[in-house]
């Protein structure tokens, strides 16, 4: 790609030079964009450009191409060229170097955006500012995730000639090799007279002398401190362990030896797994160093006498209160602590491509004992933090995190690591097939440990039912799932408040609108359900649900699922009461509009415009003739009748023979009726005896086809009715024949909510674990042991954890490093995030059983 001469973009005037069009700019760092998008690499920078800034310049040429604006838009809203780059958003204020550093916390697009470096010179130089973020991009992790650093490890050296401090930054994947030149150019002194010690929490632990070792394989995190010494005449500071010439000593251990034992029984420090990580560990110390990590300071012999042990805290390394509360939670679970304060290496799996080699478990492990020892001096966890980051980069850094995502991969590490199956045998899937539930829960659970047997399995695992049902066949599948968490969903609490027509299919009612309340989220089901019972449905009914527009049927709305947010506050909803297996009968749906308006010659000429909300009834399956039809729409219309002169009685029970059943109504008004009975009215005319009585000279029906401007045809006492599952058909009244019914129940439907109705506000129930078990156990298209507990919102907080101690049922509060016993009151909290139960054996115990061991909240 060739990128013109910046000169051909800029014509130079004194100081001042022309810039670019808008439409030149756009297309310039679209290409560099584009050019460094299609060929990433690592150690490319990226540099962080203020989302303000950036924001303008995009409006300036007009990134948003979709946006369609008139002639008089544009004139009056130019977009003005922004000014100088301004990251000024960025920078940290408090901060005490000379060099601009960048705020804490930052989020890409809200706060910045990243551009990549050939970009950033060019936006650079044509509108100058600053400062400058340059970014390097690096990879993480056995997958080696690609990702653009935006915040270097940043350490604290300091100097032990006088205790003065200094602030670096410096890349994780930067060499030992880097830091110490970096050090030595900012105290101004020779390589060779400066050495450097890992001093986390100001102890020694580690001389860092193999310059070849990653900074992340060195474990060192942000903000800790870098002791710098300098020779002076040639000696190092008195008490450092070692001689002018870089011997160790032989100084007197100044805490206790170490057992030639680790948790898992083999050899010291490796577990007898041997890895290039482990091996990290020991450059530039032996086995009989006095600098030792604040998590090997201990002995693993006194994890025998665990009366004193479990109350240790974990120091935070700066933002690991998520992972701190969680592995609190596990290590006061009784059967983990029993397991792994035991010898566990003959079940270590290294071969499992699932798995993390078997490191990741004697990580854990190696964490566990520390904190069951008897010794109360919190523990730093930073050996096991930078395993987890290797295995999983996105919990790297010290962003904040979510404590229940670490708890599922920590689970699933370590069962991958301890699975006792080395080769897994293959099973296809299988279904209940009418099978008992007991019977086949056994074959499913023994399958699934036939691949899956580990101490995470016996103790964190177990299946739940799930039961799927066809909505096209009804076939019923049944199948037994494992599970090692639950997660739950917050049942929502927003409601919805929606008002429907109810029309009687049978004649047997008015119209009637009613209100109910819905969940917001909720689905069709949840309002027919609503609807049910506010109109009392009988067993044998159901609801239709229909959507009525421009005086005809718009949709059906019979997936039971489908969500009500797809029906807006201004839509017309209606809901027909039918016979329940209506899906089974032939539906008939009825349209009206007045026949003085439409004169019949017309029919294939005039805009048949209709009135009215269409009407919906059913006829029995079988063979059906106009005549049916002819009854089955006078049933329906009886309710709307002004005047008792209903019904003819044999239309009445042509109605009743075909399946759609006898209105009440009806019923009581055909007794009363003067010309149709034996109790004739002499008062009543011939005529109106006439209309009464001869209801096909009363209206006139009508096929038509789905958009009524076709031709329309005539439905005769005699006319065959062709068999299908519905009908459309138009029922056409003169104005004097109108005057018979009462249609103004068919007109001016309400919407399904009118905005600015006042509404009565209902108490909202509270959220619980019982509310949140139920919208899990809702179908769909216990006492807490440990307790995780969360302090804050969705964006950030807090995390610690609530424990019950083994031996003595006691409870504690670990808030990092932080240890105090709580009272089992003060462990039911709103913060409750995540809880850890206790399995029971049997029904009776539940009503006995003793809340579990821990939590873990955040906030």
């Amino acid at each position: 790609m060739t990128i013109p001469d910046s000169e051909s973009f800029f014509m130079n005037n004194g100081d001042s030079c022309l810039p670019l069009t808008p439409e030149e700019e756009k297309r310039i760092i679209k290409e560099l964009n584009d050019a460094a998008e299609a060929n990433p690499k690592e150690g490319s920078l990226y540099y962080l450009v203020s989302s303000r800034w950036w924001s303008q310049w995009q409006k300036y040429v007009q990134v948003d191409e979709n946006t369609e604006q008139s002639s008089i838009e544009v004139i009056m809203d130019v977009p003005c060229r922004p000014g100088e780059i301004d990251n000024s958003l960025l920078v940290d204020s408090n901060g005490e170097s000379n060099e601009p550093v960048l705020r804490s916390f930052l989020q890409e697009m809200l706060d910045y955006v990243l551009v990549p470096e050939e970009v950033w010179k060019k936006l650079h130089e044509w509108y100058k500012g600053g400062p400058a973020f340059p970014r390097e991009l690096i990879t993480q992790g056995l997958s080696r995730i690609s990702i653009v650093e935006i915040y270097p490890l940043h350490l604290q050296v300091i100097d032990s000639r006088d205790d003065s401090i200094q602030n670096i930054h410096i890349s994780k994947k930067a060499c030992v090799g880097d830091l110490h030149n970096k050090v030595c150019r900012i105290l101004e002194l020779e390589a060779e007279k400066v050495r450097i010690w890992d001093y986390f929490q100001r102890t020694k632990h580690a001389l860092l002398n193999n310059f070849d070792q990653i900074l992340e394989d060195a474990h060192l995190f942000t903000n800790q401190y870098i002791l710098a010494e300098v020779q002076i005449d040639g000696f190092w500071p008195s008490g450092s362990g070692m001689d002018s010439t870089g011997n160790e000593l032989a100084l007197v251990p100044v805490e206790p030896s170490r057992s030639s034992f680790t948790i898992a029984g083999g050899p010291t420090l490796s577990n007898g797994y041997v890895t290039g990580f482990g091996q990290d560990l020991l450059h530039g110390s032996s086995l009989n160093s006095t600098f030792r990590d604040a998590e090997d300071s201990y002995d693993p012999s006194d994890t025998s006498n665990r009366g004193d042990g479990g109350l240790t805290g974990l120091q935070n390394l700066g933002n690991t209160c998520f992972m701190n509360s969680a592995i609190q939670c596990l290590v006061h679970t009784p059967p983990l602590v029993e397991y792994f304060l035991r010898d566990y290496s003959e079940e270590i799996n290294k071969e499992n491509p699932l798995g993390m080699h078997g490191e990741l478990a004697i990580a854990f492990g190696d964490l566990l004992r520390k904190l069951w020892s008897s010794a109360r001096t919190p523990v730093a966890p930073r050996h096991f933090k930078a395993k987890l980051a290797r295995f999983a980069p996105q919990f790297s850094g010290y962003n904040q995190h979510d404590s229940q995502e670490l708890l599922a991969f920590l689970l699933d590490g370590l069962h991958e690591d301890l699975n006792r199956v080395k080769n897994k045998p293959y099973f296809e899937a299988t279904d209940a097939n009418g099978r008992p539930d007991e019977e086949f829960a056994d074959e499913c659970w023994r399958n699934h440990k036939a691949r899956n047997d580990s101490i995470i399995v016996d103790t964190c695992q177990g299946q739940y039912k799930s039961t799927l049902v066809c909505p096209v066949c009804s076939k019923v599948s049944v199948t037994f799932d494992p599970f090692m968490y639950l997660s739950l969903p917050l049942p929502s609490t927003a409601t919805r408040t929606m008002t429907v027509t109810i029309f009687h299919g049978n004649g047997s009612g008015l119209p009637m609108p009613l209100t109910v309340t819905v969940m917001k989220q909720g689905c069709c089901r949840d309002l027919v359900r609503a609807l049910s019972s506010e109109c009392c449905l009988k067993e044998s009914e159901g609801l239709l649900l229909a959507e009525v527009y421009d005086h005809k049927i718009y949709r059906y709305m019979e997936n039971p699922f489908e969500p009500l947010s797809s029906i807006k506050d201004e839509e017309h909803i209606v809901a027909y009461r039918l016979p329940l297996d209506y899906g089974k009968h032939l539906r008939i749906e009825i349209m009206q509009r007045s026949k003085d308006r439409f004169k019949s010659e017309m029919s294939n000429s005039g805009n048949h415009k209709l009135c009215g909300t269409p009407l919906i009834t059913c006829l029995a399956e079988g063979n059906h003739t106009g005549a049916d039809i002819q009854a089955a729409v006078s049933v329906v219309l009886a309710p709307l009748l002004r005047t008792k002169l209903l019904i003819h009685p044999n239309q009445m029970q042509t109605c009743m023979d075909n399946g759609s059943g006898p209105c009440v109504d009806s019923t009581n008004l055909m007794e009363s009726c003067g010309p149709c009975s034996n109790n004739v009215d002499r008062t009543t005319s011939n005529t109106e005896t006439e209309q009464a009585c001869s209801r096909e000279e009363s209206f006139s029906l009508w096929f038509f086809d789905d958009r009524f401007t076709g031709s329309r045809t005539p439905i005769e006492n005699d006319t065959i009715v062709s068999l299908g599952t519905s009908i459309k058909v138009v029922l056409e009244l003169s104005d004097r024949e109108r005057d018979f019914y009462d249609f103004s129940y068919l007109e001016d439907l309400p919407v399904v909510f009118k905005s600015g109705f006042p509404m009565k506000k209902t108490r909202q129930e509270a959220v619980s674990l019982f509310t949140c078990l139920d919208a899990f156990l809702k179908e769909e298209p216990l006492g807490p042991d440990d307790m995780c507990n969360h302090y804050g919102g969705l964006g950030g907080g807090h995390y610690s954890a609530f424990a019950k101690m083994i031996d003595n049922s006691d409870w504690y509060n670990f808030d990092d490093s932080h240890v105090s016993p709580t009272s089992e009151d003060a462990v039911k909290t709103s913060a409750a995030y995540v809880l850890f139960y206790k399995r029971v054996e049997d029904d009776h115990a539940m009503d006995t059983a003793e809340s579990s061991h821990a939590y873990s909240a955040s906030g």
